[in-house]
Formats: C-alpha cells, sequence, structure tokens
C-alpha cells in the first residue's frame, strides 16, 4: 500500500496517497501524485475541454521507495499522539486564520491527495482508530469512471459516504497536470493516443478553467457539498492561477513544499510537508518542527521572488540538472548572516554561501535534481522578523533524464 501525506508545522499538514502507484497523466518528479488508474481498463467520463475521447489507464508501475505499508502509517499516527500533538481539521485552520476560534498551539493537519480506493479502505480505518479528522484532495478525472480513474481509484459513493461521515472533500484539479501556461500537458486524441503538448492562448483558458474551476462545480454538484479549498499538483502554478482559483471561491491554496504556517501565513500558498517512505526525515523534521512550535510563533514575511532577481527566474526553464541558484537580499535590507537558508524540493537544506556586502546568496548544485521541476525557498532574519520567498523553476526533461558527468559529480561545495 502507498501513503503520502503532508504536514503543516506549527500546523502539519501531512499528505497521503495510499496505494501502488500508476503513471502520471504527465511525467513528474513526484511519483506518489500519479493517476489511480488499473491496468488494462479503459477509462470512462467525460473529458475536460480540450480532450477528445478517453485512453486506456496506463500499466501499473511499483515506487517502492514511495510505498508505505499500513503499518508504517499507524505507527507515524501513533507517533503524533505520543508527542502531545493535536490533529485538527482543515477548516478549523481557516476558521483560526479568520480568527473566529482558537486552536491548540501545537497542532497538525492531515491531507490525502488524488483519490484512491486504500484511503477509504485502509488509511480511514486507522484515522478513526485515532479519532483524527483529515481532508481528501480530489482530482475528479481520477475518480472511478473518469478518464483517469482505473480500478485502484475511489468511487463517488464512498466519497459520499466518507462525507456523511464528516470527512471534508477537497479540489485537487480535473486531471491532475502543471497548471501554468505553456507548460507540458498530456491530452487524450480520439481512438486512445495520448498528446503531450503546450496549449496557449484561448485553449489554454479554456483547459486552466476547467481545471481550477471545473473540478470545484463537479465536486459540490455530485457530493452537495461546499468546496472552500484547492491543493495545487506538484506545486507549480503562478499569479494567473491563483487569481482563478480567488474567482471562483476558493478560500485556500496548498503546495507540497513544507513550512511552517503562522497566523500571518499567507492564504494563496500554505505548504505541506510530503511524506513518503524514502524520504523519512522529512516526517522527523515536521514532527521536530511542531513540538518547538507554540501559537506565539514568529510571523513570517513573504518576499516576491522578482524583486530578489533569482537565477533561475521563477517560471524560467533550465537546460542542465545541475543549475547554480541565486537571489540578490540587498532589497530586503537587514539581514542576519547567519541566518540566511536555502531550500530545494529534493534535496532539503542546502550548505549556501551568503555575501553580506553584495546580499547575493548562492548554491551551485551538486547532486543532479530529479523531475522537471524544482522549487527553492530562501528564508533570514531581517530586524528581528523572518522574511521568505519561494520560487518555481522547469528543468527540460533531456536535462533532468541525461547522466551526471564525473566532473560535475565532483563540483565543490561552495563554502558559507
Amino acid at each position: 500500500m502507498m501513503i503520502r501525506f503532508a504536514i503543516l508545522p506549527f500546523l502539519l499538514a501531512l499528505n497521503f496517497s495510499m496505494c501502488t502507484k500508476h503513471p502520471s497523466p504527465v511525467t513528474s518528479s513526484e511519483p506518489a501524485t500519479s493517476s489511480p488508474a488499473a491496468a488494462g481498463e479503459t477509462a470512462g467520463g467525460s473529458p475536460a475541454p480540450g480532450v477528445a475521447g478517453a485512453a486506456p489507464s496506463p500499466k501499473i508501475t511499483r515506487y517502492p521507495g514511495t510505498e508505505i505499508t499500513p503499518t508504517d502509517f499507524e505507527a507515524q499516527m501513533k507517533q503524533l499522539k505520543d508527542a502531545g500533538i493535536t490533529v485538527i481539521s482543515l477548516q478549523d485552520l481557516l476558521a483560526w486564520k479568520r480568527g473566529e476560534k482558537n486552536i491548540p498551539p501545537r497542532c497538525a493537519v492531515i491531507s490525502f491527495d488524488d483519490g484512491w480506493k486504500s484511503q477509504y479502505d485502509v488509511a480511514w480505518p486507522i484515522m478513526k482508530k485515532f479519532g483524527y479528522p483529515f481532508t481528501m484532495f480530489i482530482y475528479t478525472e481520477g475518480v472511478r469512471g473518469g478518464s483517469l480513474g482505473g480500478g485502484e481509484a475511489i468511487t463517488w459513493e464512498q466519497l459520499a459516504d466518507m462525507r456523511d461521515n464528516g470527512i471534508d472533500i477537497e479540489a485537487h484539479t480535473a486531471t491532475h497536470q502543471d497548471l501554468r501556461e505553456g507548460h507540458n500537458i498530456m491530452l487524450a486524441a480520439p481512438g486512445g493516443k495520448r498528446t503531450r503538448t503546450k496549449l496557449t492562448g484561448p485553449a489554454y483558458e479554456q483547459w486552466v478553467h476547467n481545471e481550477v474551476v471545473g473540478c470545484k462545480e463537479l465536486l459540490e454538484q455530485r457530493l452537495g457539498i461546499k468546496v472552500n479549498c484547492f491543493a495545487v499538483p506538484f506545486g507549480n502554478y503562478n499569479e494567473h492561477v491563483k487569481e482563478l482559483a480567488r474567482n471562483a471561491g476558493y478560500e485556500a491554496m496548498f503546495t507540497v513544499y513544507g513550512q511552517p504556517i503562522t497566523f500571518t501565513s499567507p492564504l494563496d500558498s500554505l505548504g505541506r510537508y510530503a511524506i513518503e517512505a524514502n524520504k523519512p526525515k522529512v516526517f522527523v523534521d515536521a514532527v521536530k518542527m511542531i513540538g518547538t512550535s507554540s501559537g506565539g510563533a514568529a510571523a513570517v514575511a513573504e518576499v516576491g521572488a522578482a524583486d530578489l532577481s533569482t537565477q533561475p527566474a521563477d517560471g524560467d526553464t533550465v537546460r542542465t540538472a545541475l543549475p547554480l541558484i541565486k537571489a540578490n537580499l540587498s532589497r530586503v535590507g537587514g539581514i542576519e548572516p547567519g541566518s540566511v537558508q536555502m531550500r530545494v524540493s529534493g534535496l532539503g537544506v542546502v550548505p549556501v554561501s551568503y555575501d553580506p556586502k553584495t546580499g547575493i546568496v548562492s548554491y551551485q548544485v551538486t547532486q543532479k535534481l530529479r523531475g522537471t521541476s524544482c522549487t527553492v525557498i530562501v528564508s533570514a532574519k531581517a530586524e528581528g522578523k523572518k522574511v521568505e520567498a519561494h520560487w518555481t523553476f522547469g528543468i527540460e526533461a533531456a536535462a533532468a533524464a541525461a547522466p551526471v558527468s564525473a566532473a560535475a559529480r565532483s563540483t565543490p561545495t561552495p563554502k558559507k
């Protein structure tokens, strides 16, 4: 069984996909977010705008590194309890952000992504055992009967059962793909052929509207619920997508880039810690974060990536999986040199070089980045307050797949 979960400290956002994994409709560095389709089945359901016909479901591909057994999952849930961490609902988190209610100083929010039947059959009973509330983020074409929903997918009847028992159900797009204009997506053509393409202009606007707005409307219509939260696939989005989500009525948007959540954290970029079997340190770090957090945690001020003249720039695509990553903090002012930190998705905290005279923080990647996108989070203390910026850049598929040369592997790590 595969589990994927995310943690929000001082709120902990745990994000699980609990089942054997299958290929995603788009190649990704995160196999844990793939489509719950069964081998040998023909997908049904209505295609999204711009998608003609339905294709056979892909063959099952196992990713042992990301598979978490029910035993391990239950042990992690027990660890939260033993650590004195209270699991609260996502709606309680939002009520706290609105100033409507109080929450414990050390708490967690747990979410499951995508829509696997094992989340219903296996994960839910474990959550019941501990009395933990949780949220299901569903991409609608991945529900049984949808164009990406095969034998391992959850059904609308199972979702209705969860709804009737108080489980929060929220949106995760229609087809679980990169939402930014001009990025590669997969469309199904007549006869079952899948076409990799880049949409722009009116065709893109029609497609992304269905991904952001259409999935919300379908969940609300099929389940008779109000959907007010949106989880972004792979964390890939931009201001245009944020605007679409706000206009659609979403109160909060979530990524998979773990970071502490405080009262002042922006609602359109709330980070979750994605927990997978091959990354046990993420769970350990997240629990430690909660254990040392309190309701009086310092506010985090968001800084726009454009203000930092980042390299690579937000939304750019590079031709190497070993890029030089830089940001200029001089415009922030009052930086405490020892507080500068950089996190790189897939690598975690990296040893950066920071020049107080120029304000430049940099890191030469020495371990090949996996997948076709990378998110960077830079944080520091400025005049006693924590400031933080994050941005995402793409990596050409050929570069991501190419072997790393001996010379590249021996590149020295920058000194602090």
